[in-house]
């Protein structure tokens, strides 16, 4: 039987210079204080030589000469437990148990006599430790007036704070370092002056003859050297050591002695390294490279030696690769150290025992794995636990479910031990790699943490789960549950479409069964099912309409339009722009949601007992929910929550309790996950399978929660649905505000925004003001007129039924209503938003009440157009006129009282009356009755030809009676025009009045002067012809005929809102005279009566053969002095003239042609003549006037623009009727 050579597990070329510390519990220490004072010594791990000198002696001279003080170090190896005594400690001093420290709760062993027994019957197994101290924690005061006096190994540790401890055993270790520093020099000096006899199991097995022994005593020399080396090495003096290593070398290669020749070449090595410690050049690395292919070598011929003396040195030449491949690992040298590990891996056939091959694979997988070579790490992981396997107990699974989990991330499963969990990456014998193994896939670029491939290596997806099945196996034969829950998980989520029905049934009860086993409310890290992606983070109405508060304008909302969530927030400020990450506004205490899809891609019913959002920043309360999702199926659901303080929140994912257990499900996982379907790198796209949609990569935003902030809410008063109204109709909405947040409303501003706008009549702002601050909880009511507008062809939908809304018109489309806009605000108080940000002014917000109405085509505009009317005036005997006060009185009279404006004289004539003809149209089921009102202007008005004077702030109404219009009918309004007519004719109305400093002369009259004039004036007469309506009991409204009106008027406003130049009337002289002075043409004045004749009794007063005096009343409408020549025509009811020819009818006395007159401004004249009448008739008689000196107002009522062309001004007809006989 071959003595076999057990392999050390984390070996590496630097593990020559660390001191091996056995670590030792003494007595009954709680498992938890265990790990507590195993982790404070842990950390002295290195104790500098500069720190040691207060507690060195030198009782001589010191044996090693190059002790670097100020840069040196002692290393050290804790082995917590300890470890089996090595029988080749001599050749390598490295393997000896060189300090024992034991560990001692007192509470727990309050005797210090016991301690002292049971620290020394731990410390006598190792012969070769040269210190001994037991750490005893916790002493009370008796134990430590006990242990002062005591001394000894014993360190008492009196309760105190962590730090203070901390340096407690700092203080001590440093002792420790000192003392075995001057054991070193002791073992050297005494090795160097009397010699030191080492052994091997080699030498053991060597028999007595004289030749061996002969040849022991010449490679003793070389062997002590080697051993005073690896001293030097321990003692943290390279210098030192690499001499007594180069001595060694030349003695052992004079002998012959091969083995130890390697051990000394392997010692130089670690002497380079900590020489050089910090340095790695091309140089040194090609030196080390050279040694150890040399050290391998060596160990190689050694084996082959001595094996017939049935010694086994072939794990020392395993080693020596295994330390070559961690040294050279790394991406550039794979080859190499792939070749190296191949090695190894064919050397493990000359392993006898099943440990050392155990080992071997473990370092293997380890190195393998940290190349990045995933399927070989798993291979080799496998044959550990094959061989764990082997061992039908519970502790041999456990350390087959550790070593399969530790070379793939797929194989990382949580687990549990005594009640503690906690996430295996690598356990192997005492030493714990778990940064190692965690860079094992984040450094290589095969599985780089981003890859996809290295998140689910689907490309040896079978070997996964063959190693996933057996790690499910070794959890169950291990009795930890949690590692079941967790393979099971694993294999349900990464490999179910290669998973039969039956088996993923069986899988989900493993799952089940694992649970029930578990306590309540245990967490897991790995998420099974179901698969959870983002599917959106919907925006409520309030956290859209957050408005940025601007504190320097009172409209503090104005250029700071609201752009939803994506705000400017503090927390954004400082920080870089990323062009994937979008901005999201959440409230203190208002509720939000998150909408995400669950997938259940298997074939059983999954039911998740809850699920809700993961929020790991603490300002969130998230809200579960529970689901039930069938066989292959996929389901859009909403998750909710309340932020509940100020600052950053990110929502990574969801925490989800399914099968007994509680996972957390990342987004950004399954979003890899997907991303690899599309690439063809995963086995299969959950949510594809089930139906779902293609798949859409959903940016995570970054969501900032602010401050409470006031929240308005609103409905109108007496239901939400939309308000049927007709064309036209007005109606009184009231708008009821609520305030629903938790922070008053101290600013509030009503504005209107949308379409058609201009149907808002009025709101009561006033009310709204009055009830600021408007408290949480507190409401108002605001009142709204509303006014529905005429509907157009692009704006209206045609409805063909009759039944719809009672009408066969249009009626308005969706989104044609108008808004009502209420910008409004907390308190103007200044908060803190962050721990970074400085203080900023709360937003306001911005509530939306859309005006929800319906208009129904009501009454229609058929057309409208301009007619004239001319009915000739009578002249009679002259009365008095009514006075100017009872005219005005009769005129403006209450809205009540019609008739007015529609009643027209056929005694006074009335020549050349405009009237407007309005054609409606009724396509309703309903009836209107319509009413025309005419409104004048307050200051001037005009009736009659009779100038009217009122009060400024008066309006003189004159409506129509009432005209019905039934359904499916139409009906003509005639409304009269006559008092829109000015009083005066002047420059106002052509163009700008002059400007001061150029006299009177008149302004140039532009083109463009002109028709800015004439569409205001158009514009301000169609505003003040109203046409309203009124339906059944409450329902009423205004037509809107502005624009019909505009177009009837456009070709002819002139004529009506100005009046001619020169107007003319006839009446019988009030004086008996026939012949007076003709010439004598007296001013008659400023009299309004004297140019209308009065309303008189029919009858006539005229007979033939008699003389009647007349008078021509000329008035001057202008404000400038008019010089003219003026004539008189008579003409009978043939059309012939009286005064001409030789069939004369009436003949005259006074001059009838060619009359030369100057009117002053704004006055009229009287010109006398008298007629005599042979034949009884119908007469008319006719003035007019030809202007010699005309100006620019002049021309342009006449619409002429040469100055030189006369203008011919021509009077009303007025009817003669003479009686009598012939």
């Amino acid at each position: 039987m071959k003595t076999v050579t057990p392999m050390e597990p984390d070996v590496s070329i630097e593990g020559g210079c660390m001191i091996r510390v056995a670590v030792l519990p003494i007595g009954l220490v709680p498992k938890a204080r265990l790990r507590d004072y195993a982790a404070m010594l842990s950390r002295h791990q290195r104790v500098e030589l500069s720190a040691i000198s207060s507690f060195y002696t030198e009782h001589q001279k010191s044996p090693f000469t190059h002790q670097p003080w100020d840069s040196g170090s002692l290393r050290f190896r804790f082995l917590l437990g300890g470890t089996q005594t090595s029988p080749w400690e001599d050749f390598q001093s490295c393997r000896k148990i060189l300090a024992v420290i034991g560990l001692c709760h007192l509470p727990s062993l309050p005797d210090l006599d016991v301690v002292t027994d049971q620290f020394a019957s731990a410390s006598r197994p190792y012969s070769s430790s040269l210190v001994q101290r037991c750490f005893a924690f916790c002493p009370n005061d008796a134990q430590l007036e006990d242990g002062s006096k005591r001394g000894g190994s014993i360190v008492l540790f009196p309760p105190s704070d962590r730090h203070t401890q901390e340096f407690h055993l700092q203080t001590m270790m440093q002792d420790i370092a000192a003392s075995l520093l001057m054991e070193f020099e002791k073992w050297v000096l005494r090795a160097e002056s009397a010699g030191t006899i080492v052994k091997t199991p080699l030498d053991s097995q060597a028999s007595l003859i004289s030749e061996e022994v002969i040849k022991a005593k010449k490679r003793r020399l070389g062997r002590a050297q080697k051993t005073v080396g690896d001293y030097c090495l321990l003692a943290g003096s390279p210098v030192d050591a690499n001499a007594h290593y180069s001595t060694a070398i030349e003695l052992a290669r004079l002998t012959g002695d091969v083995f130890w020749h390697a051990g000394a070449v392997e010692g130089s090595v670690c002497a380079l390294l900590i020489d050089r410690m910090g340095q790695k050049d091309q140089v040194l690395e090609d030196e080390v490279k050279y040694r150890y292919y040399d050290v391998i070598q060596l160990y190689r011929r050694s084996f082959i030696q001595d094996n017939a003396q049935r010694v086994s040195t072939v794990s020392f030449e395993l080693e020596a690769t295994l330390k070559l491949a961690r040294f050279l690992c790394r991406r550039e040298l794979a080859k190499e150290v792939v070749d190296l590990l191949t090695n190894a891996a064919d050397g493990a056939k000359s392993l006898i025992d099943a440990s050392d091959r155990l080992i071997l694979y473990v370092e293997i997988a380890r190195l393998f794995g940290t190349l990045g070579y995933a399927r070989k790490a798993a291979f080799f992981s496998r044959q550990v636990a094959q061989l764990y396997l082997q061992q039908d107990n519970s502790l041999a699974a456990s350390s087959a479910l550790q070593v399969l989990a530790m070379t793939s991330k797929a194989y990382r499963v949580q687990m549990c031990n005594n009640g503690v969990d906690y996430h295996v990456d690598l356990c192997v014998s005492h030493c714990s790699k778990v940064k190692e193994l965690q860079s094992c896939n984040s450094e290589s670029g095969r599985n780089h943490s981003q890859s996809v491939v290295a998140l689910f290596e689907s490309h040896w997806s079978t070997i996964q789960m063959v190693v996933l099945r057996e790690i499910l196996l070794s959890s169950v034969r291990a009795g930890d549950p949690l590692a079941a829950w967790s393979a099971a998980a694993r294999l349900l989520r990464s490999y179910y479409p290669l998973i039969t029905p039956a088996g993923q049934s069986g899988l989900a009860s493993a799952l089940t069964n694992s649970a029930e086993r578990i306590p309540s409310g245990t967490r897991c890290a790995d998420p099974a099912l179901p698969f959870i992606r983002s599917h959106s983070f919907p925006l409520h109405p309030s956290q859209m309409d957050i408005v940025k508060r601007n504190p320097a304008k009172e409209e503090w909302w104005m250029g700071s339009a609201p752009t939803g969530p994506f705000i400017y927030t503090p927390f954004s400020k400082g920080e870089p722009s990323d062009g994937n990450k979008q901005e999201l506004t959440w409230i203190v205490g208002e509720p939000v949601q998150v909408l995400v899809e669950l997938a259940n891609p298997c074939a059983f019913d999954l039911t998740v007992d809850s699920i809700y959002l993961s929020v790991h920043s603490g300002n969130f309360n998230a809200f579960p929910t529970s689901v039930c999702l069938a066989p292959n199926s996929a389901k859009t659901i909403s998750l909710s929550g309340v932020p509940t303080s100020v600052g950053p929140l990110t929502v990574p994912g969801c925490i989800v309790h399914c099968f007994g257990v509680i996972t957390e499900h990342l987004f950004k996982d399954v979003e890899n996950l997907l991303l690899g379907a599309t690439q063809g790198l995963v086995l299969s796209d959950p949510f594809r399978s089930c139906g779902s949609s293609k798949f859409r990569k959903i940016l995570t935003p970054n969501i900032s929660v602010l401050p409470p902030l006031p929240l308005l809410g609103s409905h109108v008063v007496g239901g939400g649905d939309a308000a049927m109204l007709y064309e036209g109709e007005i109606r009184d909405v009231s708008i009821n505000i609520a305030n629903a947040g938790t922070v008053p409303v101290e600013e509030a501003h009503i504005s209107f925004s949308g379409r058609n706008q201009d149907s808002i009549l009025s709101v009561a702002r006033e009310i709204l003001k009055s009830a600021l601050p408007l408290k949480p909880g507190a409401e108002v009511t605001i009142p709204v007129t509303i006014k529905a507008w005429q509907l157009s062809l692009l704006d209206s939908d045609n409805v063909t039924n009759r039944n719809t809304f009672g009408s066969s018109g249009r009626i308005s489309k969706e989104g044609s209503s108008p808004l009502l806009i209420i910008h409004y605000a907390g308190p103007r108080e200044a908060v803190d938003v962050g721990p970074n940000s400085e203080h900023v002014l709360p937003p306001g917000r911005r509530l939306v009440v859309p005006l929800n109405i319906c208009v129904l085509q009501g009454l229609s505009l058929v057309k409208a157009r301009l007619l004239s009317m001319e009915i000739p005036a009578r002249v009679t005997e002259t009365i008095p006129a009514p006075s100017q006060e009872e005219q005005v009185n009769d005129s403006i009279d209450s809205r009540g009282k019609t008739g007015s404006l529609v009643k027209i004289d056929p005694y006074r004539g009335s020549w050349g009356l405009r009237l407007l003809e309005l054609e409606l149209s009724n396509p309703t089921d309903v009836v209107f009755d319509v009413s025309v009102c005419v409104q004048l202007e307050g200051h001037k008005g005009r009736m009659n030809g009779r100038a009217l004077e009122l009060n400024d702030n008066e309006n003189a109404d004159f409506d129509y009676h009432r005209t019905r219009i039934d359904r499916d009918y139409s009906a003509r309004v005639l409304i009269p025009l006559e008092h829109f007519k000015l009083p005066v004719l002047d420059g106002s109305f052509f163009g700008k009045q002059p400007r001061p400093g150029e006299g009177n002369r008149s302004p140039a009259i532009t083109e463009k002067h002109m028709k800015a004039e004439l569409n205001a004036s158009i514009k301000n007469l169609t505003s003040r012809i109203k046409v309203r309506w009124h339906s059944g009991r409450n329902s009423f409204g205004e037509m809107n005929i502005k624009d019909a009106i505009q177009a009837a008027l456009q070709s002819s406003v002139m004529d009506i809102l100005l009046p001619d130049p020169l107007t003319f009337g006839f009446r019988i002289s009030a004086k008996e005279r026939f012949f007076a002075d003709i010439d004598n043409h007296s001013p008659v004045g400023n009299s309004v009566e004297t140019i209308i004749t009065s309303n008189a009794s029919p009858r006539s007063s005229i007979l033939t053969h008699r003389m009647t005096p007349m008078e021509l009343l000329v008035r001057n409408n202008t404000k400038e002095v008019i010089k003219m020549k003026l004539s008189v025509s008579c003409r009978d009811v043939a059309g012939a003239n009286c005064f001409e020819g030789n069939k004369t009818t009436v003949l005259w006395a006074g001059v009838l042609s060619a009359i030369s007159l100057e009117v002053p401004p704004l006055q009229e004249i009287a010109h006398s003549f008298s007629l005599y009448f042979l034949v009884p008739g119908e007469y008319t008689l006719l003035g007019a006037a030809v202007i010699d000196e005309t100006n620019e107002i002049l021309r342009a009522r006449a619409r002429t623009d040469s100055p030189d062309e006369p203008i011919f001004c021509s009077g009303a007809p007025f009817h003669v009727r003479v009686g009598g006989t012939t």
